[in-house]
């Protein structure tokens, strides 16, 4: 059997002063070895791209996380010196992405600014400093160098009984990482949240009425996906969805 082919979203960035399509290596493992799919990046170039073209090639789409915040002009916000760093090159291709493949029924799992960028895109909105609201939790990475402590653990996911997510799961509670500045303020039309942080937080969301599968989630799955239960549940269940677009 053909392995499916599965857009990845890529980061616009500058080094050495020289502009670069980036994507982080977790995401393309998780895709290849989680899901048994093929990942294939997608440049932050929408001026450039037909996107109902481009999709038309793909069996499934992975939006990304990413160290850069939702520009706040997509939700109503004000543009501060102090929620960058912003990428409005990725701004750009995401929405466009994000509208044309629930559209077209492309299977797509949106993760952290992915997570974000489709509240945005489908008519919500974030908060640009989640820690800086009365009543949440700290919810950005830990300052540890070794990886495996800033994606640890680090608060319970609860999930809807009977929803997506608990089917996936097999369970209504499960533990996850957090790693994240920006969170889900007004929930967009179109969208059911089915899991929220211990302090409220949505961040678990299933498009409802999509033509194929449509999640997001606020953590990131992605890092070593075959090790973990729960990451692997949800990348196999991606990947049976993108098999049925193949």
């Amino acid at each position: 059997m053909k392995r499916p082919l599965v857009g990845v979203t890529a980061d616009y960035r500058t080094y050495s002063n020289a502009p670069y399509h980036v994507v982080g290596d977790k995401y393309l493992r998780a895709i290849w070895e989680a899901s048994g799919c093929t990942p294939i990046i997608i440049p932050a170039m929408a001026e450039s791209q037909e996107t109902a073209e481009l999709l038309e090639s793909l069996d499934g789409l992975l939006f990304t996380g990413s160290p850069s915040n939702v520009h706040p002009t997509l939700y109503g916000h004000t543009p501060s010196e102090r929620y960058e760093p912003y990428d409005q090159a990725r701004d750009a291709m995401a929405f466009r992405l994000v509208e044309t493949a629930l559209e077209k029924g492309l299977p797509s799992l949106f993760i952290c600014r992915g997570f974000q960028e489709l509240n945005a895109a489908l008519g919500g909105t974030l908060y640009p400093k989640l820690h800086e609201v009365e009543g949440r939790l700290d919810h950005r990475q830990p300052e540890d160098e070794d990886p495996d402590v800033r994606y640890g653990p680090r608060h319970a996911m609860n999930f809807a009984a009977g929803g997506r997510f608990a089917e996936i799961a097999g369970a209504t509670e499960i533990q996850v990482n957090s790693l994240h500045g920006q969170g889900i303020d007004r929930v967009a039309p179109g969208i059911e949240v089915e899991g929220q942080a211990p302090d409220g937080t949505p961040e678990a969301v299933r498009v409802t009425g999509a033509k194929a599968f449509a999640l997001g989630v606020q953590w990131h799955p992605e890092y070593k996906a075959t090790e973990n239960d729960f990451s692997t549940r949800l990348f196999r269940a991606f990947s049976e969805a993108c098999h049925g677009k193949a």
